[in-house]
């Protein structure tokens, strides 16, 4: 009677995992009278979040527990409200302007090994620390403001907004968000401090901007500033304080929570293969001779964006994107009914044995200039693909490279949990546990 919803709930990626190994690269699942699609071909995926991306549309379950909490951002807006805020928002974003943001993501790494190297105890939460450091620097790139003073209360409401979401998504009878029940209070509470924190910071900055007009100093040079000043190209308008609100909400959350699993990950893959990690500190140590990693080393520390993005492909944070034809389709040589559920999911396709050889192991050296080569568009799509691909994706792996060069080039983290931590799969792939470490300084770094 439930179909696969049971096991969906219990096992999502081995249910995937399973359906893919056994029945191909289009697998129909049932859960309760719908039916849910898994396209695991790279060709398919490109079909669904590319080609024919406008036949397409988010009117599934987790898209609409998102916009409760997200509301009109790029994630979960659509239509031409969508590609007008694209349109204003996709400069801000471009290459040059976050180059600047290059020094703030290294100077809060290297504050964090500082308070690891002082402090009195060797074993570290990982997954903790990780989530501080990239509000640290999500606030500070962003809104030009310190949040760690207040991280404790930023991140917790984060938390339980992500805790809710994952809640909502997963019950078998939907609870409309304005039933006063216990879960919904707590999620509306959360919601109330983040629009606190982000609505005072576009009201100071508005005041700000206001009283300093006509002079030099009366920008910023944060992405909250490119985006207050960003202009549509056709209309000439400008974003409402409703619009920034639901932008900055959407980056704040993107970036920090997938951005700490993918460095919580990336630990923990480094700490189990001591000689990749050998690597990478030869590699910094040749690079760098001592100094921190500035933007302009990017290009010399290509193993360590290799390293980065081997550890995105077995653990994508963003595990699973979802769409629903509006109209019936053939994908893969299938027919996919309209209004059904289709998954294309990066942790299934970075794992097709077509593209991937040994899929399971750890291996950087697949992404060297040599092997890359050899594999189609969306073999690799961590980031999503298409016109909806993640907009912050250079931000993102910038700061990935820069914070692993920063905290690998001074310490090491050994492993103190089991080498198989699970996994937990929600909104974004967590580990199952929280990752600890021993930190120890490395001989390198006391030269």
């Amino acid at each position: 009677m439930l179909g696969s919803l049971p096991r969906f709930r219990q096992d999502p990626l081995g249910l995937l995992m399973a359906g893919f190994e056994t029945c191909g690269d289009v697998v129909r699942f049932r859960l309760l009278n719908r039916s849910l699609f898994l396209v695991a071909h790279p060709r398919d995926a490109r079909r669904v979040l590319q080609d024919h991306a406008n036949q397409y549309d988010k009117g599934t379950r987790g898209f609409r527990v998102l916009r409760v909490f997200l509301r009109n951002g790029l994630l979960t807006s659509e239509g031409a409200h969508w590609l007008r805020q694209r349109r204003t928002v996709q400069p801000a974003f471009h290459r040059d302007r976050i180059a600047g943001f290059g020094d703030t993501m290294t100077s809060a790494a290297g504050d964090l090994v500082d308070e690891w190297l002082r402090s009195s105890s060797e074993t570290v939460n990982v997954t903790a620390d990780m989530m501080r450091l990239t509000l640290r620097i999500v606030g500070e790139t962003l809104l030009s403001t310190d949040v760690s003073q207040e991280a404790d209360r930023v991140g917790q409401a984060l938390h339980i907004m992500l805790r809710g979401a994952n809640e909502a998504i997963s019950r078998v009878v939907p609870m409309p968000p304005w039933w006063p029940s216990r879960a919904n209070r707590r999620q509306q509470a959360a919601m109330r401090t983040l629009d606190d924190v982000i609505l005072q910071i576009i009201a100071s900055r508005r005041t700000h901007s206001a009283v300093a007009a006509g002079t030099p100093a009366a920008s910023s040079d944060d992405l909250l500033s490119m985006l207050m000043e960003a202009r549509d190209e056709e209309t000439g308008e400008g974003m409402s304080d409703a619009q920034l609100r639901d932008e900055v909400m959407t980056i704040f959350l993107a970036g920090h929570e997938t951005t700490a699993i993918a460095l919580g990950w990336t630990w923990h893959l480094l700490g189990a293969h001591p000689a990749v990690r050998h690597r990478v500190e030869q590699v910094l140590d040749q690079v760098l001779e001592g100094r921190p990693p500035t933007i302009a080393d990017l290009p010399r520390l290509g193993y360590i964006e290799q390293v980065v993005k081997e550890s995105m492909r077995l653990y994508p944070p963003a595990w699973v994107v979802s769409r629903r034809p509006m109209t019936d389709d053939v994908v893969g040589g299938f027919r996919i009914p309209a209004g059904s559920i289709v998954l294309t999911s990066p942790y299934v396709t970075h794992r097709h044995p077509d593209y991937w050889t040994d899929p399971a192991r750890f291996d950087p050296d697949r992404f060297d200039a040599v092997h890359e080569v050899d594999r189609p568009p969306f073999a690799y799509f961590p980031f999503g693909g298409g016109p909806r691909q993640c907009i912050g994706n250079t931000f993102a792996m910038m700061e990935l490279v820069l914070v692993v060069s920063t905290i690998a080039q001074r310490c090491r983290l050994d492993p103190t949990g089991p080498h198989d931590l699970g996994r937990s799969p929600a909104i974004t792939l967590r580990a199952a546990t929280p990752i600890t470490m021993r930190v120890s300084r490395r001989a390198a770094a006391l030269a």
